[in-house]
């Protein structure tokens, strides 16, 4: 198996529904993202996937998020936007945009809210 890692980052704003603390208020990040794919077949240039294309797909996912504040978006409407749950936002949507790969796979999604604290999704197989 081969596994390839990019990070990137964005800016946005959000608050805690249902949350006693500083963080029920609102107030903003810049969210550091890690993006980690993986699969076994490599292709005709040895490669998983070009960086440049993976990087893309991110950026792509990230600039819809930049500068937003994350509770008016969709997915948010219902739901806190936690680190947790952005996690899983970012990784089902470059699932979605990886789909046209069949041999790779997302492996797990990280996001940062500090250099200090972050929070993972994954999903098992």
């Amino acid at each position: 198996m081969f596994k390839l890692k990019i990070s990137d980052h964005f800016s946005s704003a959000h608050f805690l529904k249902n949350y006693q603390g500083p963080c029920e208020n609102l107030h903003g990040h810049n969210w550091k993202v890690e993006l980690v794919i993986e699969g076994s077949k490599l292709n005709d240039l040895d490669l998983l996937i070009d960086f440049n294309e993976l990087k893309k797909i991110l950026k792509e996912i990230l600039s819809q998020l930049d500068h937003q504040l994350l509770n008016d978006l969709p997915f948010f409407q219902n739901i806190s936007p936690s680190s947790e749950r952005l996690a899983e936002y970012i990784f089902k949507k470059a699932k979605e945009k990886l789909s046209n790969f069949p041999h790779l796979r997302v492996k797990e999604v990280s996001v940062y809210e500090t250099e200090k604290a972050s929070a993972t999704y994954y999903e098992e197989f």
